[in-house]
């Protein structure tokens, strides 16, 4: 099962690795500290071949449940934060004194949406785990689940992790949980055909996906296939190759990528502007385009003018990301628009010449333009 893509995860200098709920935690006792000692096995193994390695782990709150007398993963928010209150504590401690057997230090790096989504707070993280990653820490990621709200969540631990790859520069990013890999089918059930689902070795491209279907996540985590494809999606069009294993074959995974599936990425790295632009930032508006700016804007890589725009809805300012749809309201493009809505407003579907000299500027610039 050897290729490119596989020896570039294997090679990586520099990685970025996920560790799903089901891989740390369990209902009955809180933290498996088995399994997390056989993954730290595995981590120390990859950095003593001399590879830098931070580690993004779920469980919070699969680790607070237990202790908290729960019988269930909760459903309402402030249960939810208060699991992850007990759990984040107790699964820090864990890291650490799983890591402290090979005398590494352990640094916690709790991150919400909006550290990820605010270029100020977006380079301060950066910062924070580039310095810990120099000071030869073991940098242990997670969403900071006791302050998040479900409007400013991740959504998962697997988009955080990609987000995290590309803000650190990693060379290639493992999400490893309790799936062995992308399969066509459901693996425990026999397909139409009667034939067990096949595991999909690699992923060149989204041609690669025709007729996958993902499914959602289990009791004690947030994520599932659905969530794995997509992180592994967004980290490889970023230009970031991701291996996708189970826990259980951490040591494979980790020492030559020869397990699971492996996603390609794209030749070329996105910049980190263009990254945050389509993946990192919140829109805060959208701008509907007619046929013609589409093609402009998506195929031609034109800057947006304003004859082309047909609605505005939001309240942005310059500077602020929005999306950039289609009649059918599909997003074709993302982009930092040079006015706030008001003035948008003032502008729809003109014509540069007819507008007053401090609105003739295209709305959004062919460099602020990210289509996708």
């Amino acid at each position: 099962m050897t290729s490119d893509a596989r020896q570039f995860v294997a090679t990586a200098r520099s990685i970025v690795v996920k560790i799903g709920s089901s891989a740390v935690t369990d209902m009955a006792s809180g933290i498996d500290y088995a399994a997390l000692d056989a993954l730290v096995d595995a981590l120390e193994a990859r950095m003593r071949a001399g590879s830098d390695v931070i580690v993004v782990s779920s469980g919070a709150v699969g680790a607070g449940i237990a202790p908290l007398g729960l019988k269930k993963r909760p459903r309402d928010l402030a249960t939810k934060q208060a699991a992850a209150s007990v759990g984040q504590l107790r699964l820090a401690h864990a890291w650490g004194t799983s890591f402290a057997r090979y005398q590494r230090v352990v640094g916690q790096v709790l991150l919400t949406a909006d550290d990820v989504s605010n270029r100020s707070h977006h380079a301060n993280a950066q910062r924070t785990l580039d310095r810990l990653r120099s000071l030869h820490a073991v940098a242990v990621v997670n969403e900071n689940d006791t302050v998040a709200t479900n409007e400013i969540r991740f959504g998962d631990n697997d988009r955080l992790a990609a987000l995290v790859a590309h803000l650190v520069h990693a060379d290639a990013l493992v999400l490893l949980s309790d799936v062995d890999g992308l399969y066509n089918g459901d693996p425990r059930k026999p397909g139409p055909d009667g034939e067990p689902a096949r595991l999909i070795e690699q992923v060149d491209g989204p041609e690669d996906l025709d007729g996958v279907i993902a499914g959602s996540g289990g009791a004690l985590g947030t994520g599932g296939m659905a969530s794995k494809l997509a992180a592994a999606r967004l980290a490889a069009d970023s230009g970031v190759p991701v291996l996708l294993a189970a826990a259980s074959q951490a040591g494979a995974a980790l020492a030559d990528a020869s397990v699971g599936t492996v996603f390609k990425a794209r030749p070329t790295r996105m910049s980190a502007r263009r990254f945050w632009v389509r993946h990192a930032a919140e829109a805060s508006g959208t701008l509907t385009l007619d046929d013609g700016a589409v093609a402009a804007v998506v195929e031609r890589r034109r800057s947006l003018l304003p004859a082309g725009v047909t609605a505005s809805t939001g309240d942005f300012s310059d500077g602020d990301v929005v999306e950039l749809v289609d009649a059918a309201g599909v997003v074709r493009a993302h982009g930092v628009t040079s006015y706030d809505a008001d003035d948008v407003a003032k502008m729809i579907g003109r014509s540069t010449a007819d507008l007053p000299s401090e609105l003739r500027r295209p709305i959004i610039h062919a460099d602020d333009l990210v289509p996708g």
